[in-house]
């Protein structure tokens, strides 16, 4: 049992109820998660801040779901696996095959996708100390140095939802049910934690 709320515009502190106002705007409903960091709403304003900065870097709208998707995978973020995977397939319509590859935290179709999701599954993995064959796997496959720190944005914004989910129990939107994820209890390709 949570020792946290999940709050409505209501219910929300006073510096949360516009951030929560514009969460429904834009996605029609208040997710959890932004109920959840409502109690703090520097918090949320920060997750809210952070997401729409990483929305405007050089990756484009699938490799920002791949990034995200290995952030939340590595983490064991149910809800973000689920949310993300949503949004992939249907928002960002990303093939389904790099989503589920990554959710069964296996190797992606895609070279130069698969790259993107092994460094920053490294990134996550190894606290940002990422060099040798991921770092020059990344950068073969096409990948700018201004992209590493991009992918650092993601695991920085992506982190602060994984963990905050994970303290506040966060329960999964009727919106992401489909996607719900627990993670796979073996990796045969040996990348998983």
């Amino acid at each position: 049992m949570s020792q946290f709320n999940i709050h409505s515009i209501q219910s929300a502190p006073a510096g949360a109820q516009a951030l929560l106002q514009g969460s429904l705007k834009k996605y029609g409903f208040i997710p959890n998660l932004h109920g959840g960091l409502a109690e703090a709403p520097v918090a949320l304003e920060a997750y809210i801040q952070l997401t729409a900065l990483f929305d405007r870097s050089s990756l484009s709208p699938t490799e920002r779901q791949v990034v995200v998707l290995a952030v939340s995978a590595e983490n064991q973020c149910t809800y973000c696996v689920a949310a993300h995977s949503t949004i992939a397939k249907h928002m960002v319509k990303a093939d389904p095959t790099v989503v589920d590859a990554i959710r069964n935290l296996q190797p992606l179709p895609d070279p130069k996708l698969d790259a993107l999701a092994n460094f920053t599954r490294n990134a996550v993995r190894y606290r940002g100390v990422v060099r040798g064959q991921a770092l020059d796997k990344f950068i073969a496959a096409g990948c700018s140095r201004a992209q590493v720190l991009e992918v650092i944005l993601g695991v920085t914004f992506k982190t602060l939802s994984n963990y905050t989910n994970h303290l506040i129990n966060t329960p999964l939107d009727s919106a992401f049910q489909a996607e719900s994820w627990k993670q796979p209890s073996q990796c045969a390709n040996k990348q998983c934690a």
